[in-house]
């Protein structure tokens, strides 16, 4: 077949892989991690709340008593725009599509044009690659920060080899408003300036186009990233919670053990599941390389073929993937607070996420180790066509209809239950900017959503001095449980209403019901605060204790909740 015809295909299996969301709309299974508890809900309330271009210190009313918009994402992204033209679910299912098909394209690219040969071979192995790479589960808000490295890598490869053409600098600038600088690029591009500066050394010769590229990118995100920029690195605004940070504890088997595991099975911003078929193709083809070389050092009579450069790549590339896994797990190892103690930027910025790279090195390994077996073994193309079979099978294992309907999350329609908050609401009778609530066993991006006026939240940066007054709301269940204590403390990232007897899950549905027996609430800080009405997923057995007063119980079929409203009591 031609290669038109295999990339027609892939498209075609793309299309089936995203289609639970056209299919089932609302009804689809997703991520709620870092997804449906957050990043949605910020974007949605940035958009009602009309505060995307808002200075920094305006407040948005409905997020803890007025959360500055510095706070929040930058509007300066394909995101905002998405969340402008679309309501939420269809904007999250545009961009899922779009990260799907750049990610198909540009690895598609990238290897045709830099890594594989151009042959009948090299193109099914780079299309079968390429598909294989459209299908991990990619964190759905970080956009092209892992989908869109292998474009870019083909873009600045291009300027690399004096091919200028403006399709390449286009790619340089649109990508920075579609992905993370702090999540991924700051680290790729780190990356490419080490490339640059050896290739200058190499030849002697600079190239400048190149370190352009670079440079044009990070003042795309630095402006993109302007509210970021002006408020933290000028010094302008809030003092952030983020300045208590102090993670980073584990002993020296913890990190050996997340060591281990982050090089088998990736994060899960980057998940790849390149155990075991992505994973043992490189580990032949390594052992392979060294056997070849080992022979051809014995000087035998009849020596196999030279390696190709891209043969002798694929050491080194382990040896990094090998290398950005490490570094993240000594990251976090309790040595490391040495560093992090002297230096608040060390502290409160984590440096070791090159590691979240290695889903696009993975899939490059795993093409040249395709090709190396197509190469070199007797029907080897036969093998080829099986671990491609596998690997997207693989990949496709990880759906996210598949995975969250097996472990019984709720859907999107369940999980947000707009009828039952509409419900809550009617039942109040007050408008929502009248009262505070807070959610108990559910994470508060659900009353978000659904229009109330929430005193706890999830967000990544947001007023030290808030932080601690909600905490006089729940430093009784925190004094019970040390993990929780150190949760809030040391990170604090979660502003939740937490229990000691719940821990940290916030996903108490109508079919996983539990009671807290003695919950230690600081009523009085939370009506300070302009609290009123706990919505809580489970029930409080000595809420009378806590000055809580049972007002009702609501429950549908389409709500994942069954949900007791208490009042607080004057």
């Amino acid at each position: 077949m031609r290669e038109r015809t295999w990339i027609l295909i892939s498209v075609g299996l793309i299309l089936a892989y995203l289609s639970p969301l056209v299919i089932l709309g609302e009804g689809a299974h997703l991520r709620i991690h870092d997804n449906l508890d957050s990043n949605l809900i910020w974007y949605k309330t940035l958009v009602e709340n009309n505060v995307l271009f808002a200075p920094n210190d305006k407040e948005i009313p409905s997020i803890m008593n007025g959360l500055p918009r510095e706070a929040l994402s930058a509007e300066l992204s394909m995101f905002a725009l998405l969340f402008t033209l679309f309501d939420p679910f269809p904007a999250y299912a545009v961009n899922l599509f779009l990260m799907r098909f750049t990610a198909f394209f540009g690895m598609l690219l990238l290897l045709k044009k830099h890594i594989l040969p151009k042959t009948k071979a090299g193109s099914f192995i780079s299309v079968g690659t390429a598909l294989a790479f459209s299908l991990p589960a990619f964190w759905p808000f970080g956009g092209l920060s892992f989908a869109g490295v292998p474009l870019v890598l083909y873009a600045f490869l291009n300027i690399r080899k004096q091919k200028n053409h403006w399709t390449n600098w286009l790619i340089l600038i649109l990508v920075p408003f579609y992905s993370s600088f702090i999540v991924s690029f700051i680290f790729f591009l780190a990356i490419m300036g080490i490339f640059w500066l050896v290739d200058a050394v190499r030849y002697k010769k600079p190239n400048w186009k190149f370190v352009g590229g670079i440079a044009l990118m990070t003042a795309l995100y630095l402006v993109k990233q302007y509210r970021l920029v002006y408020g933290e690195l000028l010094g302008k605004g809030f003092t952030p919670h983020r300045v208590e940070f102090d993670r980073g504890y584990r002993d020296w088997d913890t990190v050996m053990n997340f060591f281990g595991n982050n090089l088998l099975h990736a994060h899960s911003h980057s998940y790849v599941y390149h155990y075991p078929f992505a994973f043992f193709t490189a580990v032949f083809a390594l052992l392979f390389t060294a056997g070849i070389i080992a022979v051809r050092r014995l000087k035998r009579k009849r020596q196999p073929e030279p390696l190709t450069p891209g043969e002798k790549a694929i050491p080194a590339l382990l040896l990094m993937i090998v290398v950005f896994s490490f570094w993240i797990s000594i990251w976090n190892w309790e040595g490391m607070r040495v560093l992090k103690d002297a230096v608040d930027l060390i502290n409160e910025f984590n440096f070791g996420r090159f590691h979240l790279l290695n889903v696009v090195t993975w899939y490059i390994v795993f093409a040249l180790s395709l090709m190396m077996i197509q190469r070199r073994i007797k029907f080897g193309m036969v093998l080829v066509v099986l671990l491609l079979i596998g690997q997207v099978a693989g990949e496709t294992s990880r759906h996210h209809e598949f995975k969250y309907r097996s472990i019984d999350y709720p859907s999107y329609e369940e999980f947000y239950a707009e009828d039952l908050f509409s419900d809550i609401q009617d039942y109040i009778g007050q408008d929502p900017s009248e009262y505070r609530v807070v959610s108990i066993g559910m994470h508060p991006a659900v009353a978000q959503y659904n229009g109330f006026y929430t005193l706890d939240f999830y967000v990544t940066m947001y007023p030290l001095e808030y932080k601690h007054q909600f905490e006089n709301i729940i430093e009784g269940e925190l004094a019970k449980n040390d993990t929780l204590e150190n949760y809030y403390n040391t990170w604090g990232g979660r502003v939740y209403a937490f229990s000691d007897e719940l821990g940290k899950n916030y996903l108490f549905t109508k079919n996983n019901q539990e009671t807290i027996n003695n919950l230690d609430f600081g009523t009085e800080a939370f009506k300070e605060m302009g609290g009123e009405y706990v919505l809580s997923a489970v029930e409080i057995e000595n809420a009378g204790e806590n000055n809580l007063e049972l007002e009702k119980v609501f429950e549908n079929e389409s709500a994942a909740w069954k949900i007791r409203l208490y009042r607080a009591e004057s």
